[in-house]
């Protein structure tokens, strides 16, 4: 069941599945790019917390006084984006002590993510630590050395952040490694998740499939490059090989996120996570 909600600019569509509400936030910006994010909220648990020019619409969406908490899964602006406005509420959070570290001096970022995401404010308030019973933080690192999926013992629920985000993506940020993203779905697969949400895709059927078929692909697609480079290829001609083209996110973000850095990571995980 969607109830799409317009404020001003911003649109909140909002899902519920069975004891999970998806809120999913986009801007005229975000939109025009093609992104929403997704926040999710179970037991009156927050799992991230949007970007920060939807800031207001948070607030108002997830009715703070009634949160027992927070989780943060990493620090990249489209899930840790709200952190301080919690925090300034006085809302118990969770959050890993890597990622605290950076929402707590958020180093600058590129045009194209401003843009899209708008600047995340620092974390100068206090923190109230938050370790709910029934759920935890996962540490899956790949995408960023902080990246943490939630878990949810009851029911065999992860909640993905941006793990899985598609079966064959090809895209890539500086400093993520591939080959620990592989680790990491491998860690999850193992749990056995009977219902997978991702932070932009939503509710994924048949999570622990879709999860071994990302796992397969990228393993597949690593030894496709790393067979290549060990026959003298450049980057150049890997990308032509097994890459292909890039496509618009590359160009919109000035190569920032793109299938070239995907590449990279491969080659340069070689020796070890950056």
């Amino acid at each position: 069941m969607r109830l799409p909600r317009r404020i001003g600019c911003f649109m909140v569509k909002t899902e519920r599945h069975g004891d999970v509400v998806r809120f999913i936030f986009s801007n005229r910006r975000s939109r025009i790019v093609g992104y929403s994010v997704s926040a999710y909220l179970v037991r009156g648990v927050l799992v991230d917390t949007a970007f920060p020019a939807v800031e207001i619409d948070l607030l108002q969406a997830v009715r703070p006084r009634d949160l027992r908490g927070v989780l943060v899964t990493h620090k990249h602006e489209d899930h840790a984006g709200n952190v301080e406005a919690l925090a300034r509420l006085g809302i118990p959070i969770g959050i890993s002590d890597a990622t605290r570290r950076a929402v707590s001096s958020p180093p600058p970022i590129r045009f194209y993510r401003r843009w899209t995401w708008g600047s995340m404010q620092p974390l100068v308030s206090p923190v109230t630590p938050f370790t709910p019973d029934d759920l935890a933080l996962v540490p899956t690192p790949g995408h960023s050395r902080d990246h943490h999926v939630v878990w949810d013992d009851t029911n065999g629920t992860v909640f993905a952040a941006d793990l899985f985000l598609g079966v064959r993506v090809r895209l890539a940020h500086p400093g993520e490694d591939v080959r620990k993203t592989v680790e990491s779905l491998r860690r999850v697969i193992a749990m056995h998740p009977q219902r997978l949400f991702d932070g932009h895709r939503g509710l994924i059927r048949d999570a622990s499939g879709s999860l071994t078929a990302k796992a397969d692909w990228i393993e597949h697609t690593i030894d496709r490059i790393d067979n290549l480079v060990r026959d003298g290829a450049d980057e150049d001609r890997v990308m032509k090989e097994v890459m292909g083209r890039e496509e618009f996110a590359g160009y919109f973000s000035a190569n920032d996120y793109s299938r070239r850095n995907f590449v990279r990571s491969v080659i340069a995980s070689a020796s070890g996570f950056r």
